[in-house]
């Protein structure tokens, strides 16, 4: 059997994307941040939960749509210098994006935090890019793997001032200490950042897996195969992600290389379950909300973060005189009251959080307005 037509966008990919949005949407937003289910929080530092997922996902699911994408475009006569300028916007209006939302609503220059989860989109796909439309995919590979091997090396030989060798702590890792010493007063905690300069570099090779993915996708003929090398190759990257995890151990905060292959082959085995179901099975009654949100990715997310963080400035008055924030508010007036446990509750209002913007980015995808950048 044929691959499915290369002309018709790839719907498991859409669904994909828009699962991983949705999930963030959902972790990013309980009723409060005091009462969450453990799965629905990141890991306290080594280790991992379902959370963890959600970012390696989306960085996957770009190298895989950047393939797609631009081999159309390639093919079409574009030139690939012109393709590389297009990154680059690209890369910096997600920038703009994720610092705006930094800045947003008093605009700190002196203390806004620099790194964050659409700044490392934009460095990534900016990075990714430039390896995708300038090298070969032999080189590609050697590339991605020495990243992975120096990242470990470098962090845990390189000797970081008042901690030593191999500290992987959160205050105590060569990545935190190179944050520090370029940001300080621009992270996220005092010391050190998740989305820092030094774990970017493994972070590239989680969007390169994706990219090879996408290059197979298009290379396999045969859609039972192209099904059956993505498990086979998810199961191997599983495998040695945990392996390597015995000397460096998976950690979602500094990227290790452990991580990257770990999350790499769980991303690579859920894209193959979804082409299965969607693309062979045609399975596709569940899909609808999914592709929703998957259609208006970033604008999902930077809108619903927006909203998200308006709602813990702005201050309503309660019966009793005190102030608190539109979101406290809402969640216990509307939300706790009407269940027992609080972490109920904080879940229920998350659940509630999804859905409002599914009927927002419902209303966008009815109306074929898609919003691009």
């Amino acid at each position: 059997m044929n691959q499915p037509s290369q002309s018709s966008r790839l719907i498991s990919l859409d669904v994909f994307r828009g699962i991983t949005i949705a999930g963030m949407i959902l972790v990013n937003n309980p009723g409060t941040w005091s009462s969450i289910y453990p799965a629905l929080r990141h890991a306290d530092w080594h280790g991992w939960t379902p959370t963890d997922f959600i970012f390696p996902f989306f960085l996957f699911i770009v190298g895989v749509a950047m393939t797609l994408s631009f081999k159309k475009r390639l093919e079409r006569g574009d030139d690939r210098n012109k393709l590389f300028i297009h990154v680059i916007k690209r890369s910096a209006i997600i920038f703009a994006l994720g610092f705006f939302l930094h800045l947003f609503p008093y605009f700190n220059f002196s203390a806004v935090r620099i790194p964050g989860v659409l700044p490392r989109i934009a460095v990534v796909y900016l990075i990714a890019g430039l390896f995708y439309l300038y090298t070969g995919f032999r080189l590609q590979v050697i590339i991605s793997i020495a990243i992975l091997i120096f990242y470990w090396l470098a962090m845990t030989m390189i000797p970081v001032p008042g901690h030593g060798a191999g500290n992987l702590s959160p205050e105590g890792n060569l990545a935190a200490y190179i944050d520090n010493s370029l940001l300080k007063g621009h992270l996220w905690k005092p010391n050190w950042d998740p989305e820092g300069i030094l774990s970017t570099f493994p972070a590239v090779v989680t969007t390169m897996i994706g990219i090879f993915t996408g290059m197979w996708l298009q290379k396999s003929k045969d859609i039972f195969e192209t099904t059956s090398v993505m498990f086979v190759a998810g199961y191997i990257l599983i495998v040695l992600g945990v392996i390597w995890d015995m000397w460096f151990p998976i950690n979602k905060y500094i990227w290790t290389s452990s991580y990257v292959l770990f999350m790499g082959g769980m991303a690579l085995t859920f894209l193959a379950f979804c082409y299965y179901v969607i693309e062979i099975k045609n399975i596709r009654w569940w899909t609808q909300p999914f592709l929703v949100f998957g259609m208006n990715a970033i604008a999902s997310f930077f809108l619903s973060s927006l909203v998200a963080k308006t709602m813990n400035i702005i201050k309503v008055a309660t019966t009793s005189g005190d102030k608190v924030t539109l979101k406290a508010f809402i969640f216990k007036n509307y939300f706790e009251p009407f269940f027992s446990q609080t972490i109920n509750a904080s879940l229920a209002y998350a659940i509630c959080y999804v859905i409002f913007w599914y009927l927002i980015m419902l209303i966008l995808y009815k109306k074929k307005i898609f919003i691009k950048v």
